[in-house]
């Protein structure tokens, strides 16, 4: 699946059929990770792929917006080590995992940790160090035959949000 199309078609996955991920494929999606840009080139992020079932569920016992992380049968948790911008660069790392998973028929939903002790809870059971900052959990899982949705995306028209050379200008291609 070439680029555009992921982008065509990509949408959030909140169930997954049980079936194991691939370690090829998980190496596809950590792979893509790595080679994210990052400000000042610092690549300052870690990823702990989490297998393990019972890590899993604890983890969607804790995570209130994203209980959906216990019925996925992997994961990968994004932590940021020293980043200028741990945000912005997090999420260029998980906008590549995601595309990558997509193009091999996975799909993921980034589960939020802002409440503080449901972000130290899930470091605790990953045994990340306190100075290492957590930014999500992603979990990855084949996507439900006839899902939802699939392919069709409500967006705003090109219109609606591009601009030429100043804000309110029409923006004309070419």
């Amino acid at each position: 699946m070439d680029v555009m199309e992921c982008l065509r078609t990509r949408l959030t996955v909140r169930a997954f059929r049980p079936d194991p991920v691939p370690a090829e494929v998980v190496q596809k999606i950590l792979e893509a990770g790595r080679l994210a840009p990052s400000s000042r080139n610092l690549q300052p992020w870690h990823f702990i792929v989490i297998r393990n079932p019972d890590t899993l569920r604890a983890i969607g016992a804790v995570a209130t917006s994203g209980r959906f992380v216990a019925d996925a049968p992997m994961a990968i948790a994004i932590a940021m080590e020293n980043a200028d911008r741990p945000e912005l660069d997090a999420g260029r790392v998980l906008q590549q995992m995601e595309l990558a998973a997509w193009s091999e028929g996975l799909g993921t939903c980034f589960v939020g940790l802002r409440v503080a002790d449901q972000n130290r809870q899930v470091k605790e059971l990953l045994g990340i160090p306190d100075q290492i900052e957590l930014i999500t959990v992603l979990p990855f899982g084949y996507r439900p035959q006839g899902m939802r949705g699939a392919g069709r995306k409500q967006r705003k028209s090109l219109d609606e949000v591009a601009h030429g050379e100043q804000f309110g200008q029409r923006y004309e291609s070419g």
